[in-house]
C-alpha cells in the first residue's frame, strides 16, 4: 500500500507528478472528455470508490490523506466546472464533508495528516468547520483558496499538553 491516499482526487490539478507512485488516487468518477471550450476533463483514479460509502482501506493505513471535495452546490450540471471538479447537494453538503472527514481520519494511522482544500466562493470556510468535528492545526485563512493541516489524533495531544 502507499504511504498517501488522496480520496478525491479529480483530475489531479494540484499534484505535480499527476501519476505519483507513493499515492493511491481515489475518486468515484471516472472521465474523459474533450469540451467545445477546449478543455479537458481527466478523472482516473487508481480506485473508483465514493468516500460517503466508506472508502476500501483497513484503518490505520496512510501517513498522509488530501482531501480536495467538491465546493460548489450552484453550477450547471453540464457546465465546465460541474464536471472538472464535481457538485455537492446544497441540501445535505454538511453531511457529505464530514463523512470526508471521518474516512479520512479512519484510515490514517495514528497521528498522519490531512491536507485539506477549500474554495469558499459558494460556502465560507467558517461555516465548513462548523460542520466537523475537527480543529485544524494551521493553513491559509486569507484567500478563496484555503490549505488547512490536519493530524489525526491532535486534539487529544493539545488537550493533554
Amino acid at each position: 500500500m502507499t504511504p498517501i491516499v488522496d480520496i478525491c482526487c479529480g483530475s489531479r490539478m494540484f499534484w505535480f507528478d499527476k501519476q505519483n507512485s507513493i499515492a493511491t488516487f481515489v475518486d468515484k468518477r471516472i472521465d474523459f472528455e474533450k469540451l467545445p471550450t477546449g478543455h479537458v476533463i481527466n478523472v482516473d483514479p487508481d480506485v473508483q470508490a465514493d468516500f460517503t460509502k466508506g472508502l476500501p482501506f483497513h484503518e490505520n493505513t496512510f501517513y498522509l490523506a488530501v482531501f480536495d471535495p467538491p465546493h460548489l452546490i450552484h453550477a450547471g450540471k453540464n457546465s465546465w466546472l460541474a464536471k472538472k471538479y464535481g457538485t455537492l447537494d446544497a441540501d445535505n453538503w454538511p453531511e457529505i464533508i464530514r463523512e470526508g472527514f471521518d474516512e479520512a481520519m479512519r484510515v490514517l494511522k495514528p497521528y498522519g495528516t490531512l491536507i485539506f482544500k477549500w474554495n469558499d466562493s459558494q460556502i465560507p470556510l467558517p461555516d465548513l468547520l462548523k460542520q466537523i468535528p475537527y480543529q485544524p492545526l494551521f493553513g491559509q485563512k486569507r484567500s478563496q483558496t484555503h490549505w488547512l493541516v490536519f493530524m489525526k489524533g491532535a486534539d487529544i495531544v493539545s488537550k493533554d499538553l
